[in-house]
């Protein structure tokens, strides 16, 4: 029966009222109070729990025999998962820890004291490129700290690096095969190191990271935790990922790894349950030597780390400071490539003898925790079907749950209202609707085979390596990809005007096919922006936006003018000069503050700047890298903005490029 027009009315009333509240107490509330988190976090914990009974009570049908009661019941099956992760995220977020004030207590004691711990920096690159793994060595070799030593871990046993290392003063370190993958390569680097410098603390760095000069005065001093085995401070990126790129939103809205860094990790350190994340880590030699050096059981060596070293009674401390800068995986393949991994190595360490499933020298709290984690991967599947949910009712008549749109406005819409409103205040504004879900969906697919495969045969797989650098100037359209979310987009187009033209359809449509239409309707928009995605824009150099005064000298004529952005490899300027003065390939010098003047050709006139090619010494390539990656240069959003991600959705629209 269709709902008459006050009845939904009345409902849409109180749902706004409830959004109102919502919004008010998101207004109000100060998200650094354990007690604000909880009173928040409660809240809309009663919503999911009133939508969750709903659902059981009044949506499924009598279990019955076949394949039409069989699907709504797998579908609610994987829908209580992700609540389930929900409710678990919430109560994690009960509480969060910030050490900034003890690094900053612990860095004044050790500077008063002298008494710095010396450090071994492990770099550890697999095939990249110079122009990446230069980025890591440089600054490394500038960190401002009085004992430090760089060391380059290469598991590609390349002779042009190790000259490089010798030109720029790092230890070279290599091996003759890649036996335990990264895992292996720093354990050969622990043996190798033990004989000279022996660090009793070691910075270990992914190859396309660059480390601030400060970053060991601020993290070397939470060890005087003996409970410290390793210091993790959060990765950022000078690069958009591939889905903010491709959308035209990195200024619009923040990458999905910042939701994890700067607000779960911190409220697992105050459980006690932050984990490494691979790089931008200190950690102790001799606990690592402990447990007879880094695990390699399972591709994942930094969850690893982490759980291997609890087991031992040891835990890692989350220093929540941008301290490192690194390089976003630039294409979707390596992004879904590099998601795919860490869902694979989750669930291996989950599987081990020693890990925190089957070993019983993990508390309970540091299982719940785990089993988390393994519930974030495992939400992935419930994506998938909700994607393909109202075509599988307009196609073959088997609804996902039996509801009419009137209930899910009573129940669901206030419970996406609360969700959507805690997790932007929880966060600081660091999720937006529709493109947080496109996020998801991206890797939704790739990440649920994964887990079946991992049912049949979890171990035995190869390390892969997430590329990064190289040639990324043209676009490319990831054709399997977004053929998928093409057909999904179609599916529940042609499902909506099925459902108008079916000749045995019924000749009035209910409140239930209401509800998969509206259903059917958000589906195709959600795959209509993942579609998108899948034409890659092309990438040039980074060029970051600078702003500040210069000078520019050509043919002995000097100009002022502003650094509007600087690159390696470009930049672009103001002049107060004519365009009509420079013609393509003349050649000119800018001064740029240290690097001093910097050769250059002139590009072309762009928007009313003026591009320019740089050609810098040695020398001056390596002040440049000091200059770009080591500062607190930000071209990626912090917080979020709805209005900008939307204005830059709907120029991708109808933008091939």
């Amino acid at each position: 029966m269709f709902e008459a027009p006050q009845d939904v009315l009345s409902v849409l009333t109180i749902d706004l009222g409830i959004l109102i509240g919502l919004l008010v107490m998101a207004g109000l509330l100060d998200r650094t109070s354990a007690a604000a988190r909880i009173l928040f976090g409660l809240t809309t914990a009663v919503f999911i729990v009133c939508y969750a009974a709903w659902r059981w009570h009044d949506t499924l049908p009598s279990f019955e025999p076949g394949l039409d009661m069989l699907w709504p019941y797998l579908f609610f099956a994987f829908e209580m998962v992700a609540i389930l992760y929900t409710l678990m995220s919430i109560v994690i977020l009960f509480r969060f820890e910030d050490r900034s004030a003890e690094a900053d207590r612990e860095e004044a004691r050790l500077s008063v004291s002298g008494a710095w711990p010396a450090v071994d920096i492990f770099i550890c690159t697999y095939n990249e490129p110079l122009d990446v793994v230069e980025k890591s060595i440089i600054p490394a070799l500038a960190v401002d700290y009085p004992n430090a030593t760089v060391w380059v871990c290469d598991d590609t046993r390349r002779d042009w690096l190790r000259t490089y290392c010798e030109e720029v003063g790092a230890n070279y370190v290599t091996r003759p095969d890649n036996h335990g993958a990264k895992a292996g390569n720093l354990n050969n680097a622990l043996r190798h190191t033990a004989s000279r410098s022996n660090a009793p603390i070691i910075l270990v760095l992914d190859a396309d990271f660059a480390v601030a000069p400060n970053i060991l005065r601020r993290a070397v001093g939470l060890f005087h935790d003996e409970r410290a085995a390793v210091v993790q401070t959060p990765q950022f990126f000078f690069n958009a990922d591939p889905i903010q790129h491709n959308l035209m939103a990195s200024e619009a809205w923040v990458d999905d790894q910042r939701i994890f860094f700067d607000v779960f990790q911190p409220a697992k350190d105050a459980w006690g349950c932050a984990f490494c994340v691979g790089t931008s880590f200190l950690v102790r030699r001799d606990r690592v030597e402990e447990m007879g050096g880094f695990p390699h059981d399972a591709i994942c060596e930094d969850i690893n780390l982490t759980y291997s070293l609890m087991r031992h009674g040891y835990r890692t401390h989350w220093l929540n400071e941008r301290l490192s800068a690194g390089l976003s995986a630039e294409g979707l393949p390596e992004y879904i490539t590099q998601r795919t991994r860490w869902c694979l190595g989750t669930i291996q360490v989950a599987l081990l003898k020693v890990g925190p499933f089957r070993s019983g020298d993990y508390t309970l709290l540091q299982r719940l925790h785990y089993f988390h984690g393994v519930l974030n991967w495992l939400c992935k599947p419930f994506i998938v079907l909700m994607l393909v949910a109202p075509s599988i009712y307009w196609l073959f008549d088997m609804p996902a749950f039996q509801a009419d749109y009137l209930s899910f406005l009573r129940y669901g819409l206030p419970t996406l209202f609360a969700l959507w409103t805690y997790s932007s205040w929880v966060s600081g504004r660091r999720t937006l609707p529709l493109f947080m879900e496109v996020t998801h969906i991206m890797t939704a697919l790739a990440i649920t085979l994964t887990l079946a495969s991992a049912a049949i045969r979890p171990f035995g797989r190869p390390f892969k390596v997430t590329d990064k650098g190289g040639d990324r100037s043209v676009s490319m359209v990831r054709w399997r990809m977004a053929a998928g979310f093409g057909a999904i987009t179609l599916l529940s187009a042609g499902a909506i005007v099925w459902s108008f033209v079916s000749p045995s359809g019924a000749t009035e449509i209910s409140s239930l096919d209401y509800f998969n239409l509206i259903w059917a309707g958000v589906a195709m928009l959600f795959c209509f922006v993942a579609f998108l995605v899948c034409f890659e824009r092309p990438r040039g150099a980074e060029e970051f936006r600078i702003e500040e005064p210069v000078r520019v000298r050509s043919g002995g004529v000097a100009y002022d003018a502003v650094l509007a952005t600087l690159g390696m490899e470009t930049a672009r300027l103001r002049l107060t000069a004519p365009g009509h003065a420079f013609a393509v390939g003349d050649g000119l010098n800018v001064l740029i503050e240290p690097t001093g003047w910097v050769p250059a050709s002139f590009l072309a006139v762009q928007a009313g700047n003026y591009a320019v090619a740089l050609a810098p010494t040695p020398l001056q390539r390596r002040t440049l890298i000091l200059r770009l990656f080591t500062q607190a240069v930000d071209p990626i959003a912090r917080t979020a903005s709805l209005r900008l991600a939307l204005r830059g959705l709907i120029a991708r629209c109808f933008r091939a490029t």
